[in-house]
């Protein structure tokens, strides 16, 4: 672990090979779960992975909240969650061009803080933050006027519900957030299961991901709030009202090459609601992927995993985008994981290779995973 503040501790992964690509991976996760769904299991690992491919990878390990961070807004999560950590990245790697990738919510910030450092030209509270050499989201909403099945619970009055649930403690619990999911997927997640147990006497085996998913975190109110009211409830991202340090930020702005991946089965972030980023950033190169799987199977989709496919195509700035159906018509199938694709894209967009990054003891702040990963409640 090589960096902390009140938010996150930021984890460098030790190199495997001799050389490894100058443009170091950053990988921001999504703050409603711990960030090691992408570092599972050996087999499943997306950062074992990567490493192995000869990157450098930082990924970021979310505090979970408690009473005292009620006051924490989404500006403190862009802040501490990303801002920051960039920075920290960029003083670790000698200032070269970073590989930002974010999960779920995560690519939403990361969205945000990439459109609020290409209108200040990478400038951050004093420090110099590196140019960011590509962006990758995956399965990240950044238009919310069709946010799929979790718009149910999103209305005025359900969030007026959740903020009295919140001013109580400070935050929304862990366990108040897995209800609404397992809500909103009820016959997948919990009716499937019972029948099977019941009619076949048959159990589903655990596994790490399930042991993942149990593994609750909680969210601040006022962050929770002004996330619903900005993006859920008024879009104000996708419509250029969203503001970061009182300016709008505006996604035109992001120039870098994108590649963005959904997933066929996304009960949290619809494929078509994650294509409309070809739309609000015309300006840049995005590769596409839609893979098969859900949120969470369809993005941890190691190479060697039965059954996986997925389309790509490439839609470039000076193009006219397809709509979203026509661009499932045109791009090509092909079988297997979507990871090898995303390592030679992010090759073909790096600047060579450099000697491996060994981690210096001397600014290190303790062993991985840290400690935010084990704050857990029993609430």
């Amino acid at each position: 672990m090589v960096h902390r503040n009140h938010l996150v501790e930021l984890i460098q992964y030790a190199p495997q090979t001799p050389r490894v690509q100058r443009a170091p991976v950053f990988i921001v996760p999504s703050w409603i779960m711990k960030y090691y769904v992408l570092d599972l299991s050996p087999h499943n690992s997306m950062v074992r992975w990567l490493v192995g491919q000869g990157h450098t990878v930082f990924v970021l390990s979310w505090r979970n909240p408690d009473e005292n961070d009620a006051m924490l807004d989404m500006e403190d999560y862009a802040r501490l969650g990303v801002l920051d950590p960039l920075a920290a990245v960029s003083a670790l790697t000698g200032g070269v061009p970073i590989h930002a990738v974010g999960y779920c919510l995560g690519g939403t910030l990361l969205a945000i803080a990439a459109a609020a450092l290409a209108r200040r030209q990478g400038v951050q509270g004093g420090e110099v933050i590196a140019p960011l050499a590509t962006l990758t989201l995956l399965a990240a909403e950044v238009d919310f006027r069709e946010p799929g099945e979790l718009g149910i619970l999103v209305d005025e009055a359900q969030v007026a519900m959740l903020e009295d649930m919140m001013a109580e403690r400070g935050f929304l619990t862990g366990r108040q957030m897995a209800a609404s999911f397992q809500f909103l997927h009820a016959r997948d997640l919990i009716w499937s299961t019972r029948m099977r147990e019941y009619l076949l006497g048959e159990r589903d085996a655990p596994s790490d991901l399930m042991a993942w998913n149990a593994d609750l975190t909680r969210m601040p109110a006022t962050m929770h709030s002004h996330y619903l009211h900005s993006l859920y409830l008024h879009n104000d991202l996708a419509e250029g009202r969203y503001e970061v340090e009182g300016e709008p930020v505006a996604l035109g702005d992001l120039r870098r090459p994108m590649f963005v991946v959904g997933t066929v089965k996304d009960h949290v972030s619809p494929w078509h609601s994650v294509y409309k980023i070809h739309r609000l950033a015309p300006h840049a190169d995005i590769s596409f992927v839609l893979t098969s799987g859900g949120h969470n199977a369809g993005i941890v989709s190691e190479p060697g995993h039965a059954g996986r496919d997925y389309r790509m195509l490439v839609s470039r700035a000076a193009e006219a985008r397809l709509t979203a159906e026509d661009w499932q018509q045109a791009a090509p199938r092909f079988e297997g994981s979507w990871w090898p694709a995303w390592h030679h894209w992010l090759v073909a967009h790096d600047g060579g290779t450099v000697p491996a990054r060994h981690l210096d003891r001397s600014p290190a702040l303790g062993p991985a995973p840290g400690t935010y990963v084990h704050m857990c409640y029993d609430d």
